[in-house]
C-alpha cells in the first residue's frame, strides 16, 4: 500500500441531530406512559422526593427507575434539585388529577392502543402494500349508517364510550380555556357545540361569554356523560345537550356553530356536506368556527399534524387540513369573511360568516 496515498471523505452537510431526536422519540413516550401508569405523577405532586423515596414508594428497583427519571427530566416533566425530585410546571397542569386540563384518560387510551399493538411497525407497513388500515371496515359501516361514536365503540358499549369522551375532556379543556380569548363573541346567543363530546368547548366558551347559552348536539350515551361535566362546573343553567346525529337530523337554528376535532375524522366530501348543513340552519349573520389541528399549506408539517394524520388515515380513514383547504370549503358553502387563527400549541379556529 502506497503511504503517499490519501482520500478525501464528504463532510456530511447537515447535523444528525434531529434523525437522533426522531429515533429515540418512541421512547419518551414510552416512559411518559409507564411513568403514568406507576402513578410516579401523584407521588411528587404531595412533595419532591429523592431517588430513594421513589423507589420504596412505588416499589421498583433504582437502576432502571434513576433511567427513567433521567428520560422524564430531559423531556421536562421532572425537575432535580439538591437530589429531590420535583414536578415542573407542564406536569402539575397537564398531569395532575386535580388538574382540570389532566391529560390522564388520554394516556389510558394510549396505554390500551399499545397492549393492543393497535399502532405497530407491521401493522403501518402493511396498509402501504394493500390500503387496508385498521379501521377500513368502520368507515365502511359509517357510510351505511354514520353513527360515528356508536361505531368506534363496537356497539353501545358505554365503558368503552365514556373511556374515549373522558380521554378527550382534559385536552379539550387546554385548548377551550385559549380559542374564545381570539375571537369576539359579545353579539352572540346560542352556541351550538356540534358534535361537542365532553362539552369542553361549551364549557370555555360560556365562561369567557356571560351573553351566550350553549347546546351539545351528541348520540345520547354521550349526552349523559356531558352533562355530568356540565354539573361539575355548575353550568347546567346555561349549557344543555340535545341527542343528535349530525348526518340524518335537522340542524337546529342558531347564530352560532362550533365544531372541534370533527372534520378531521372525515374525507372532504363528507365536510362540505355537514358545512352547508350548517350554513343553511345559521341565521343571517351568523357564524361557523372550525377548531383543528392544521397542516402547513404545503402539507409538510409540523410534525406533530403529520403524525396525527397518519395516524387518523390508518386508524379511520379521515385526515387532517390545511387552513386554505377548511376555508375553501366555508367558502364555497357560502361564509364570507374568513379568518384563520392560531390558537393554543398545534390548535387553530377558523371562521367564517353567514351573509
Amino acid at each position: 500500500m502506497n503511504t503517499n496515498t490519501s482520500i478525501t471523505i464528504q463532510k456530511p452537510k447537515t447535523d444528525e441531530l434531529l434523525l437522533w431526536n426522531l429515533l429515540f422519540a418512541d421512547t419518551g413516550r414510552q416512559v411518559l406512559l409507564v411513568a403514568y401508569d406507576i402513578k410516579l405523577f401523584p407521588l411528587l405532586s404531595q412533595k419532591p422526593c429523592t431517588l430513594a423515596e421513589i423507589c420504596n414508594e412505588l416499589k421498583i428497583f433504582q437502576r432502571p427507575a434513576e433511567a427513567i427519571l433521567a428520560v422524564l427530566a430531559s423531556i421536562e416533566l421532572l425537575e432535580i434539585e439538591n437530589n429531590y425530585y420535583s414536578l415542573t410546571l407542564l406536569a402539575k397542569d397537564y398531569l395532575v388529577k386535580s388538574s382540570p386540563t389532566y391529560f390522564g384518560a388520554l394516556l389510558e387510551m394510549m396505554i390500551f392502543d399499545e397492549r393492543k399493538h393497535i399502532s405497530s411497525f407491521d401493522s403501518l407497513k402493511k396498509s402501504l402494500f394493500t390500503n387496508n388500515y385498521p379501521g377500513k371496515k368502520v368507515m365502511e359501516s359509517l357510510v351505511k349508517n354514520h353513527d360515528f361514536m356508536r361505531t368506534i365503540t363496537f356497539g353501545n358499549n358505554v365503558k368503552l364510550i365514556r373511556g374515549f369522551i373522558s380521554s378527550m375532556h382534559g385536552p379539550s379543556m387546554a385548548a377551550a380555556l385559549i380559542w374564545p380569548e381570539l375571537i369576539d363573541l359579545s353579539e352572540y346567543k346560542l352556541f351550538i357545540d356540534i358534535g361537542g363530546g365532553s362539552a369542553a368547548h361549551s364549557i370555555g366558551a360560556t365562561l369567557k361569554w356571560p351573553n351566550l347559552q350553549a347546546v351539545v348536539l351528541e348520540l345520547p350515551t354521550v349526552c349523559e356523560i356531558a352533562q355530568e361535566f356540565i354539573t361539575h362546573y355548575g353550568l347546567q343553567n346555561r349549557i344543555a345537550t340535545q341527542e343528535f346525529d349530525m348526518w340524518s337530523d335537522t340542524f337546529p337554528v342558531g347564530d352560532l356553530h362550533f365544531y372541534s376535532a370533527v372534520y378531521h375524522h372525515w374525507q372532504q366530501e363528507k365536510c362540505q356536506v355537514i358545512t352547508k348543513k350548517s350554513f343553511n340552519s345559521l341565521l343571517p349573520g351568523g357564524r361557523i368556527i372550525l377548531h383543528e389541528m392544521l397542516f402547513n399549506e404545503q402539507k409538510t408539517g409540523p410534525f406533530p399534524v403529520a403524525a396525527k394524520n397518519l395516524n387518523i388515515s390508518l386508524k379511520l380513514g379521515g385526515q387532517q387540513y390545511s387552513g386554505q383547504e377548511l376555508s375553501m370549503m366555508l367558502e364555497q358553502a357560502g361564509f364570507i369573511d374568513i379568518e384563520i387563527k392560531p390558537a393554543s400549541s398545534y390548535w387553530s379556529i377558523i371562521t367564517g360568516r353567514k351573509p
